[in-house]
């Protein structure tokens, strides 16, 4: 299952709640904690973990540059941000399953349908047909 970006995960959260994200945000700040807060929250921490793998990614890049001489001091720094890269990539699989996870959980309720009135005459049924004397013969 390919993992959903925090592009992706805002699309679904919007759709679920039928506004944009920023409107999301201004009510969820106004209510008492709840699912919607926890989505919110879920998809900060995706979008901060992929710009954590961007910041990573880049920073191995320049280390790794093709016209940069990598000498045993450039070595650990290399370690260390591969390992800072791998530790990223592993908080963005687990924060994207979990919010795909909630979300798939979840869906958006039609609005319900209305109801007939609680003290309505009763349905009169249709009149039974009369029989027709039969002919002898």
């Amino acid at each position: 299952m390919p993992h959903l970006t925090s592009t992706e995960i805002a699309g679904r959260i919007e759709d679920l709640y039928g506004a944009p994200l920023a409107d999301l945000e201004a009510h969820a700040q106004e209510q008492p904690p709840g699912m919607l807060a926890a989505l919110l929250g879920m998809h900060d921490d995706l979008a901060l973990a992929e710009r954590s793998i961007d910041f990573h990614r880049d920073h191995v890049a320049r280390l790794t540059h093709p016209e940069r001489q990598i000498g045993w001091h450039e070595i650990s720094h290399l370690l260390d941000g591969a390992r800072r890269l791998a530790e990223a990539v592993a908080v963005r699989d687990v924060q994207a399953k979990s919010v795909s996870a909630v979300l798939q959980s979840l869906a958006q309720v039609p609005p319900p349908a209305p109801s007939p009135p609680k003290h309505s005459p009763p349905v009169p049924s249709p009149p039974i047909p009369a029989e027709s004397p039969a002919r002898s013969r």
